[in-house]
């Protein structure tokens, strides 16, 4: 390797980190804002959480790299220029090429990385981050019994407190307990004048303390006896232990998981979409066999006869042939609401295999065009901070913010087109690339002719050239 690559190497590996840190950051930030409420009040655990954490930061790699070229290749060229080591590199004979290729090999290398990673990793995250996020959706929020109102989160018990005393609320007063644990409704009530709340064995169980209070149980065998309906329980002191098993995380099997397409890799994606095209096609040849029975044909001749082409010959006399019109009207507008019922419902199966093999497509192309888009950010950040010549996070962010905004926008509306078929999904999947393949063209083809591209003499030099129908002449002067 020549002294010139590792120099370039070594300007780019730190803001590469840098950047690819900070947009993993950003990502991560709006990722887990998104199920925010799915997280919040189920006293989950650091555990938890960090894992969740850990699988979408895996999620989002695919996503930050090409933004992280981008801004890291703008700024590296950037700071070249700022401080002229770019124009003493081109001086001593080195086109501008050259001094671009140590970071597009790197860029080449990190695309095919980025196709394994995207292959073979995102979909065993997707699998443990959706599952995962699955249960923590399951699980209930945490126990939070509070002032005056009736709380239901324990199974088989409703729980009422008037008031919450002491530092973590342990003491209770006027304590109000229904027991319907059983089959036969709110058999039980727990009425008592103050209480304290703690848990047991490890947070599994929750025990009430209660005193001074009363018991009333319901008897159903005794209803018929007046003054008979249920049992009065007086106490000091009597405890009271629930079971806080429903509030613990459980997990399930993630082999239920993985069917889902962002499970897959590209092997499973493309037997998947072959399968479903198939039955696809299958499905719409037997639809017009099955279309034959909603059909009859009947002819009738001077004579009063009707010839059926499915049934046999039948005879109507001449005076009878009008009253029977009504009857075969009826029976065709019967047989024509049934087959628009028909066909709707086949055409609704038959859209719904489209789609759903579209969006498998879809992640089919994602592997591709997020591996590709990479290349793409290069060939726009590296010949764009030759021409700028500006360093540093101003300028950089804010090019790289506005070119990354443009290549997000066309794959979110490529991707919408492509699953509600309003193109090709090859061609909606690759619109985001192809739109910003051209600038970045663009500027490698003006950073070599050392043009001054976001200059003002840039632009009265192009103007000068325009045709003079495009200018405004000048008026004769005297």
């Amino acid at each position: 390797m020549k002294k010139l690559d590792k120099l370039i190497l070594r300007a780019f590996a730190g803001p590469f980190l840098l950047t690819f840190a900070v947009t993993e950051f950003v990502f991560l930030t709006q990722t887990m804002m998104k199920y925010l409420d799915d997280l919040v009040g189920k006293d989950l655990g650091t555990g938890v959480v960090v894992q969740l954490l850990i699988f979408f930061s895996v999620l989002i790699v695919p996503i930050s790299l090409p933004l992280a070229v981008l801004l890291s290749s703008l700024m590296t060229y950037g700071n070249l220029g700022e401080h002229h080591e770019l124009t003493a590199i081109k001086t001593s004979g080195i086109s501008l090429t050259r001094i671009l290729r140590p970071i597009m090999v790197f860029s080449l290398l990190l695309a095919g990385f980025a196709f394994w990673f995207n292959n073979t990793i995102v979909p065993k995250a997707n699998l443990k981050a959706f599952s995962l996020l699955w249960d923590v959706r399951q699980q209930k929020l945490a126990l939070d019994i509070r002032e005056g109102v009736f709380y239901n989160g324990i199974p088989g018990y409703t729980i009422k407190v008037d008031r919450k005393l002491g530092e973590n609320g342990e003491r209770l007063h006027g304590v109000m307990i229904y027991d319907h644990s059983g089959t036969s409704g709110n058999a039980a009530m727990v009425v008592a004048d103050s209480g304290r709340m703690y848990t047991r064995f490890g947070g599994q169980y929750l025990g009430l303390e209660l005193y001074s209070g009363r018991k009333y149980v319901e008897q159903p065998n005794a209803r018929d006896r007046a003054g008979a309906g249920f049992v009065q329980q007086q106490f000091q002191k009597t405890n009271i232990t629930f079971s806080l098993a429903s509030f613990s995380l459980d997990r399930t099997k993630e082999e239920l998981f993985s069917e889902n397409k962002m499970m897959k890799t590209l092997p499973q994606l493309h037997a998947y979409v072959d399968s479903v095209q198939r039955l696809l096609a299958k499905d719409r040849v037997a639809m017009t066999p099955q279309l034959n029975p909603y059909f009859t044909y009947l002819r009738f001749d001077t004579t009063g006869q009707a010839k059926d082409a499915r049934l046999a010959s039948w005879q109507v006399p001449a005076e009878r042939l009008a009253p029977i019109t009504p009857v075969v009207v009826q029976s065709a507008g019967n047989r024509v609401r049934n087959l628009l019922a028909f066909v709707n419902s086949y055409g609704e199966k038959l859209r719904t295999q489209a789609r759903d093999a579209g969006n498998y497509r879809i992640e089919v192309y994602k592997k591709y065009t997020q591996s590709a888009a990479i290349l793409v950010m290069f060939l726009i950040g590296a010949p764009l901070g030759s021409i700028i010549k500006k360093g540093g996070l101003g300028v950089p962010v804010l090019v790289s913010v506005l070119f990354f905004i443009i290549f997000y926008i066309f794959s979110i509306l490529g991707e919408k087109y492509g699953r509600e078929a309003v193109m090709p999904v090859g061609v909606g999947m690759w619109m985001s690339n192809v739109v910003l393949l051209p600038a970045g063209l663009f500027f490698l083809y003006q950073a070599r002719r050392d043009s001054s591209l976001f200059e003002v003499d840039f632009w009265q030099r192009l103007s000068h050239k325009l045709p003079r129908g495009l200018t405004r002449r000048k008026p004769a002067a005297g």
